[in-house]
């Protein structure tokens, strides 16, 4: 999708959103279902379940999809498709592109081994390598805008309020 495409695609949502800023609000919502016979939780993913379980580095088997890894995952495909939407509105040509993060855990914390170590991560890198010739300035306007309009990125740096809730019952 090119420039014009992408805004003419995204103007009447815009506009609806500036005549109507309710509209722009919406819940999204994941599920799982506790699996009956491991330690793991069955994510629906919207495309298949994906089953997640404990990190060998907690004494899971690896079989299983590691949390920190999705969370991860989850801020790689984000700021991925968010700088692909920012190159293509500033029309920054880009003839290949990389994106990866990693992020560091003292698994004692979330063992309980030592209640002083935090429980999740203490530093998360993103990198993007990048084929283009586009010149530095654009190229800065380009990361300062990704990570101005990446979710998964400003929900994680900003940490907003979290509610946590037990029902019973509910399943």
């Amino acid at each position: 999708m090119d420039a014009a495409a992408l805004r003419a695609r995204q103007a009447p949502i815009k506009e609806r959103y500036r005549s109507n800023p309710e509209a722009a609000y919406v819940t999204l919502r994941a599920n799982g279902r506790l699996d009956d016979q491991n330690i793991a939780c069955k994510v629906e993913t919207g495309r298949a379940l994906a089953m997640a379980g404990l990190h060998p580095a907690t004494g899971g088997t690896g079989l299983e999809l590691c949390s920190g890894d999705m969370l991860l995952e989850a801020l790689v495909a984000c700021a991925g498709v968010t700088l692909k939407a920012v190159a293509t509105a500033l029309e920054i040509p880009l003839k290949s592109g990389k994106v990866s993060a990693e992020g560091d855990l003292d698994f004692r914390g979330t063992l309980g081994v030592d209640k002083d170590a935090p429980v999740g991560f203490a530093q998360i890198r993103l990198f993007f390598d990048l084929e283009t010739e586009a010149p530095q300035e654009k190229l800065d306007q380009l990361l300062k805008l990704t990570e101005r309009y990446c979710v998964v990125y400003q929900t994680i740096r900003s940490g907003p309020p979290l509610e946590v809730k037990l029902r019973l019952n509910g399943v």
